[in-house]
């Protein structure tokens, strides 16, 4: 394992590798670092794969710019094309889970020449088009707690999750994983409560993830702070009219969809179970893998079956 730095104009990205063989680059969500794909850098490394894992600007050793519009999925997007060329000459695969999903949607839409091919956990594909969810989330959580909601006014959430940031994340990755009861991030209550009001500390925590797991997280977030991860919700309504160039446009590169079972995202849809939309804006869709009992979490919880899915999906597209 190894840390490098790419650059993105004035942005430092940092990245781990490990491996070496044709590229394959790992993009985190909120809240992680790199260290949430160490399973599977260890899984393609031993197959002939050098793998990176970034952390996504905002968290880690990665540069944090303090304004709102630096978050937007443009700017991510473009991140990721730049440590994609940086480390690699040819197009690359890119796995994506939570908003490294979305991120790297948008990089395979908007620099197609640095991407083979997209794997994307937890968060399907959805074409971007002139409306943010944002706006959608305003009605469909009228008048109840809903935490992308709370995370609009600048400084709410960052004091609170900053207040124990270890006791924070503990109570974040249980109430998304497959180990907490059903649903307890999306729990029916008034909008005037806090994030962590009802959240469960579990103790012991979940054998998925150890202490030390969990000290890497903390001990980052403690130096990092979470002003940067948050703004990437706040910079949502941003999105829009920059993708307005790609609205409505389908993944064209060789794509899949990896996620738990009991993932509360796949509730987000009013219609229902949105993992049942997969494939539905895939031009080269190989395949969705649910994995029984897992959360959110998935690559972490179940690792096994998810470097099983990851590797079918990268040996399929050479």
């Amino acid at each position: 394992m190894q840390l490098e730095t790419a650059s993105n104009g004035e942005i430092n990205l940092r990245v781990a590798i490990q491996g070496e063989g044709p590229l394959i680059l790992s993009v985190h969500g909120w809240p992680e670092l790199w260290y949430s794909w160490r399973h599977q850098m260890a899984y393609f490394a031993e197959r002939g794969h050098r793998v990176a894992a970034m952390d996504v600007r905002g968290y880690g050793g990665s540069s944090k710019p303090h304004e709102i519009a630096a978050y937007t999925l443009r700017e991510l997007a473009s991140d990721v094309a730049a440590v994609a060329r940086h480390l690699s000459p040819e197009p690359v695969i890119l796995l994506g889970h939570d908003w490294g999903a979305p991120i790297v949607y948008a990089t395979a839409l908007l620099h197609p020449d640095a991407v083979r091919a997209v794997a994307g956990l937890s968060v399907p594909f959805t074409p971007p088009g002139p409306q943010s969810f944002l706006d959608l989330a305003t009605r469909l959580f009228a008048n109840r707690f809903f935490y992308q909601l709370y995370f609009q006014q600048e400084g709410v959430a960052e004091a609170e999750l900053e207040a124990d940031i270890p006791a924070a994340l503990r109570k974040i990755y249980f109430a998304l994983s497959g180990d907490a009861p059903p649903d307890m991030w999306l729990q029916q209550r008034p909008a005037t409560e806090t994030l962590l009001q009802r959240l469960e500390d579990p103790d012991p925590f979940p054998d998925w993830m150890t202490p030390q797991d969990l000290a890497v997280y903390a001990d980052a977030f403690e130096a990092g702070g979470f002003r940067g991860p948050i703004n990437r919700y706040r910079a949502q309504r941003l999105d829009p009219e920059q993708l307005s160039a790609v609205h409505g446009k389908r993944l064209e590169q060789p794509t899949c969809f990896i996620a738990g079972e009991r993932d509360l995202v796949r509730h987000f849809a009013p219609s229902g179970d949105l993992y049942a939309l997969a494939d539905a804006a895939a031009d080269d869709f190989r395949g969705a893998t649910i994995v029984p009992d897992a959360g959110h979490w998935v690559q972490q919880e179940v690792p096994e079956a998810v470097n099983e899915a990851l590797g079918a999906f990268v040996a399929g597209v050479g």
